[in-house]
C-alpha cells in the first residue's frame, strides 16, 4: 500500500481587516485585486473566489486525490462545499456594509462524478432573489468550460442586519 499526505497552508491576518466596513462587492473585489489569501476552507479545498460581480461569485477549483471517498471519486461533500461557497458568495455581493448573512438551507443535486481528471472546475453562484431578510440563489459546477454539469445548487439565506 502506498501512503500519501496532504499539507494545508494558509495566512492569517492579524488586526482588523482591512476590507471591514466596505460592502460585499466592493470587499470581495478588492480581496480578488489585493491577491488576498483564501481562507483556511478554501485552502484545505482547493478553490478560490476568482470574480465578483452583481449578484454574482464565480469560484474555481481542482479535485486532488485527498478529496476521495472510498470508491475512488471525489465526495459529494466537494461539489456541496463549493456549491454554498458560490451562493453565499453571491449574496454577499448584495450586502452593504454593516449586514451578514447566513445559510439557512442548501439542496444539492449531482450530476456526474468529480475525480482529479475532472481538470479546473467552476462553480457560478447567482442571486435568483433578494429581499430584506431573505435572499435565494443558485449555482452550477461545471468543467470543460462549462460543457460538462457536475452539480447543481440552491440555497436560502438569511440577511442579518447589525
Amino acid at each position: 500500500m502506498t501512503t500519501r499526505s496532504h499539507t494545508v497552508t494558509w495566512d492569517v491576518a492579524e488586526g482588523p481587516s482591512p476590507y471591514a466596513g466596505m460592502a460585499g462587492l466592493e470587499a470581495m473585489q478588492a480581496q480578488i485585486a489585493d491577491g488576498a489569501q483564501r481562507s483556511p476552507m478554501f485552502a484545505l479545498m482547493g478553490f478560490q473566489l476568482v470574480r465578483a460581480e452583481p449578484g454574482l461569485a464565480v469560484m474555481q477549483g481542482e479535485v486532488g486525490e485527498q478529496h476521495y471517498n472510498s470508491i475512488g471519486i471525489a465526495h459529494g461533500g466537494y461539489a456541496a462545499t463549493i456549491l454554498d461557497a458560490a451562493l453565499w458568495n453571491s449574496i454577499r455581493t448584495t450586502l452593504k456594509p454593516g449586514e451578514g448573512h447566513t445559510t439557512l438551507e442548501l439542496k444539492v443535486n449531482y450530476a456526474k462524478a468529480l475525480t482529479t481528471k475532472s481538470g479546473l472546475v467552476t462553480c457560478e453562484g447567482r442571486v435568483v432573489s433578494r429581499g430584506g431578510r431573505i435572499a435565494i440563489a443558485e449555482a452550477r459546477l461545471t468543467g470543460d468550460a462549462g460543457e460538462t454539469l457536475y452539480a447543481y445548487g440552491s440555497s436560502t439565506l438569511m440577511i442579518l442586519k447589525s
